[in-house]
């Protein structure tokens, strides 16, 4: 007759052989997805490297034709360089990220460490703009930044990042904040600090990974963001990445190599910040919801 210590030793390692196939599995799983969503970027590198007449035949671009990458960066017939719209789009994604970040993280301090009247009925009214699409405030505001005189200019896409920097970018900061023990800032209190010395010296090293995650988003965001500067740009040597990317395709609609190399260069800035950061991306997407 099978002890009770021989049926145990039975029941776990069948439960350890359970875990092993299911984790199996999952990985089996994992890596299926990841192809899925690999094929059409690594389709779209290998075509910007063949001829136009090859692009759609499978093969592998035997030698590869680099020059289409050439011929995408200056292309004949446009007004502008993708230097131009490089450095336009650098310079837009740059203060965005720094307006998001300082206003982002002051409204987030605020409504984190701070105790006021109507302090709740406010977030909740803020977190309730994530709600509200993008095409319900498009006029008003086109009308508001045409009554300012900001139009064709590069304010419209700026000046707004420096007041709030976005539901979302306010609430992943301030749950940031809410697991950070309040008696941190009593303690910074007894040696003579302020609020924004106690906000820069004890709290913003704490959230690093919260602070990267938003510039991370925000970066994606502005880097490909087309309808706004569609909608306030009108002068070709204005135009960012995605704007001269949607002429270079209209007007070389039929020079497949060549759109797939004008894409691919868009696109590796934004795989290589995401390389470098998805440390800090993963650990302030999981950390945020720890504490409400």
């Amino acid at each position: 007759m099978e002890t009770t210590a021989a049926k145990s030793a039975s029941f776990w390692a069948s439960k350890k052989r359970q875990e092993t196939i299911v984790n199996i599995f999952l990985y089996i799983l994992a890596w299926v997805g990841a192809i899925i969503f690999l094929v059409p970027l690594i389709w779209m590198i290998v075509a910007s490297l063949k001829t136009n007449t090859d692009v759609f035949l499978i093969t592998l671009p035997i030698p590869p034709h680099w020059e289409n990458y050439v011929k995408a960066w200056a292309p004949e017939g446009l007004g502008e360089t993708f230097t131009t719209y490089s450095l336009n789009t650098i310079f837009i994604t740059v203060v965005a990220i720094i307006g998001v970040l300082f206003s982002s993280t002051l409204v987030a301090y605020g409504f984190a460490r701070f105790k006021f009247p109507g302090r709740d009925v406010l977030f909740l009214i803020m977190i309730s703009t994530m709600m509200v699409p993008a095409q319900v405030t498009m006029i008003p505001t086109f009308v508001l930044f045409k009554y300012l005189g900001w139009l064709d200019s590069f304010k419209p896409l700026l000046v707004p990042t420096f007041f709030g920097g976005g539901a979302f970018n306010i609430f992943l900061i301030r749950q940031f904040f809410m697991t950070i023990p309040y008696e941190l800032d009593d303690a910074a209190k007894i040696d003579g600090c302020n609020f924004f010395q106690i906000l820069y010296i004890i709290l913003l090293p704490l959230v690093k990974p919260a602070l990267a995650t938003v510039a991370i988003f925000s970066f994606v965001y502005n880097w490909n963001d087309f309808m706004n500067p569609l909608i306030y740009i009108n002068s070709s040597s204005k135009y960012t990445l995605a704007l001269g990317l949607q002429t270079f395709t209209t007007m070389y609609g039929s020079n497949y190599s060549s759109m797939m190399a004008a894409s691919t260069i868009v696109l590796l800035p934004i795989l290589a910040v995401f390389f470098f950061g998805q440390r800090y991306f993963i650990e302030g997407v999981a950390t945020s919801g720890l504490k409400g």
